[in-house]
């Protein structure tokens, strides 16, 4: 995912940051290069990487997380102390992986330019400030239940699972969300649970349905059923708009008390395509509003 704002230079100052440690950072186990190394033949990605190279991927780390900081600031007003905190303890490195060739590239991860990368079967992983502001415009609560349509990498799913009680996926691409759906126990991450389908249809199985939907491609318009399972008080983001053309804007939806939904069209954004039944099914009367 691309966003269409501009990007400000970071000061230097603003790499000391401090972050808020929850329960799971506090619990979770140093990451090393024989832990990232486990992590991922557990995974079934075996890769091998120098302690140097290793070491190189964390030391640029403390910048992006500053540029992640820095960009919420200046286009949200105030960086969510919960969203940086997702940010520092997920390890990026962890998710750069071309699946169709098998190739890790954890060498890739935390550049300077932010970036979608691609994973294969025409999917990818969004650049990391998009990540970030669309994660915080979510407002993922430590109590809430969230849906994101479009797994990719897992690591959407992985952040909001360190701020959210219990977070699913669906990936409609078979071999891709086949492999995902492995990479989560070896870091230790259980409260995720993906599967392979359509996400137009969401997830209707999950009883009492959803505080929080993100759709990490784009729809040309708002697949109806995703509203249905959202709860009253909950919250969608869905990127809407035409097929690898510009003009897609992220939208956000809102479901009052009374069941009612709300719309405010957003930031302009590029996604890849939803695919399945939305390519397939005439949009319902009142369109992507």
């Amino acid at each position: 995912m691309t966003v269409s704002l501009a990007r400000r230079t970071i000061l230097a100052s603003t790499l000391a940051m401090p972050f808020i440690r929850n329960a799971r950072a506090a619990a979770a186990p140093e990451w090393t290069r024989t832990a990232y190394l486990k992590a991922m033949e557990e995974s079934g990605r075996p890769v091998d990487i120098s302690q140097n190279a290793f070491n190189a991927i964390q030391a640029r780390k403390p910048a992006a997380m500053a540029r992640i900081a820095e960009y919420l600031k200046s286009h949200l007003g105030s960086a969510d102390p919960a969203v940086l905190d997702a940010f520092q303890q997920v390890p990026r490195e962890y998710f750069h992986y071309y699946y169709e060739e098998h190739h890790a590239t954890p060498s890739d991860a935390y550049e300077e330019n932010p970036k979608p990368w691609a994973l294969g079967y025409g999917s990818a992983l969004s650049d990391y400030l998009g990540q970030a502001y669309m994660t915080q415009v979510l407002a993922p609560k430590p109590d809430h239940v969230t849906l994101e349509i479009g797994t990719g990498s897992g690591c959407q799913s992985s952040l909001l699972s360190r701020i959210v009680k219990k977070a699913y996926s669906i990936e409609i691409i078979e071999p891709l969300g086949n492999a995902v759906h492995k990479i989560f126990a070896p870091i230790g991450y259980d409260n995720i649970e993906t599967r392979v389908g359509d996400g137009y249809f969401g997830w209707p199985e999950v009883e009492g349905g959803f505080d929080r939907i993100i759709i990490t491609c784009a729809a040309q318009y708002a697949p109806p059923e995703l509203f249905k399972q959202l709860k009253p008080g909950g919250m969608a983001l869905i990127p809407i708009g035409q097929p690898f053309k510009r003009g897609q804007f992220l939208y956000v939806y809102t479901k009052d008390e009374q069941g009612k939904i709300h719309t405010k069209k957003d930031v302009g954004v590029f996604f890849i395509p939803m695919t399945g039944a939305m390519m397939k099914t005439p949009a319902p009367a009142g369109g992507a509003g």
